[in-house]
């Protein structure tokens, strides 16, 4: 994979972070109900997560000699992901558990296809891949805590 491509593919992956990022900051706001305010917190912590990853890749963007695409225009033409808001609680947390997973499966693919040619930049996707695993726990074990404590 050649650096234009690499840039191309890091400027999308911004655009879905920051997707990401501003998906789970409205529903931090948003969450109501049982345990809201302590998923609240969970979504606005994987906000600024979000917002880091957008901002590592951004900087490598420019070590590779790009421009980083930070028109907020652009984001949802970019995003790999939608935005989308959800009306409960637990519509919130499966929308961003699929966003995550999607994630997931986007960031292997891209070190795959970047293997050796870029070992910075793979590393730097790998870092970000084992947070977003984080994250796709995190919010499974939401949802399955929260479909749980309704069955009970």
């Amino acid at each position: 994979m050649n650096t234009q491509q690499i840039i191309k593919e890091l400027n999308a992956s911004i655009a879905t972070e920051w997707v990401c990022s501003l998906r789970y900051r409205l529903h931090s706001f948003m969450a109501e109900g049982l345990s809201s305010g302590e998923i609240a917190e969970e979504f606005m912590e994987h906000a600024e997560d979000e917002a880091g990853h957008a901002d590592q890749l951004a900087q490598r963007v420019a070590e590779l000699g790009g421009v980083p695409q930070l028109d907020p225009a652009s984001f949802t033409a970019l995003s790999h992901v939608q935005f989308l808001p959800g009306d409960e609680i637990e519509d919130m947390i499966q929308i961003d558990l699929e966003a995550e997973q999607k994630a997931v499966d986007l960031y292997k693919k891209l070190a795959q296809k970047i293997g050796m040619s870029d070992p910075t930049t793979r590393r730097l996707i790998e870092e970000i891949l084992a947070k977003e695993e984080t994250h796709a726990y995190d919010l499974f074990s939401l949802l399955n805590g929260r479909e749980t404590e309704e069955a009970d």
